[in-house]
């Protein structure tokens, strides 16, 4: 079997990828630029972004290795809401989410020492309208600083706001486990 590794930070995708393949290791962390060109879609930054992540640790890989790096972003109206630098900018993000129907991108990279394989899943996600002091509420008590979009579906305002969603709902946790369980089986790691 392979070996699989994870390079991530994000907790929920440790325990996402838990799910499907259960004796993985996480890679020491990496400083990676995060930086895409400006030019290029909201829809292709994820994979951007994945690959980018994957290349500190390309030389560090052993035969039988599999390297996973992600990245999710929450698109509305064609621009990209990031993770949140304030609790002012969070509300901001979640007040403008209201009512609304938003994509969710996660953009996944597969690395081994001879290839790579980058693939990507969309998910809609439809919020029900909020009050300000809802959505203050939850900024308050969930400090949603580590996630695109200031939320966590999996959290409160999962429970209270999100009415619907066209797609997977691992993936606007972060990792499309489905997708990414197909493209592992695929190489015979799981």
């Amino acid at each position: 079997m392979a070996k699989i590794i994870l390079a991530s930070g994000s907790p929920r995708r440790r325990e996402l990828l838990k799910m499907i393949a259960p004796d993985y290791v996480v890679a020491s962390g990496k400083d990676v630029d995060e930086t895409y060109p400006a030019e290029l879609s909201p829809e292709l930054v994820p994979a951007f972004l994945s690959q980018l992540k994957a290349m500190p640790y390309k030389a560090d890989l052993q035969p039988g290795d599999i390297l996973i790096t992600a990245d999710t972003v929450v698109i509305l109206d064609g621009r990209i809401l990031g993770k949140p630098h304030s609790r002012d900018e969070a509300i901001e993000m979640l007040m403008s989410m209201q009512g609304r129907t938003h994509t969710v991108v996660t953009g996944v990279t597969l690395t081994t020492p001879d290839d790579s394989e980058t693939f990507s899943q969309h998910t809609e996600v439809i919020f029900d309208s909020l009050s300000l002091d809802e959505v203050t509420y939850y900024v308050d008590n969930y400090r949603p600083f580590d996630k695109a979009g200031a939320y966590g579906i999996q959290e409160w305002i999962g429970a209270a706001a999100i009415t619907g969603i066209r797609g997977s709902f691992y993936n606007v946790m972060g990792l499309p486990i489905h997708a990414l369980y197909k493209a592992l089986r695929s190489r015979g790691a799981v």
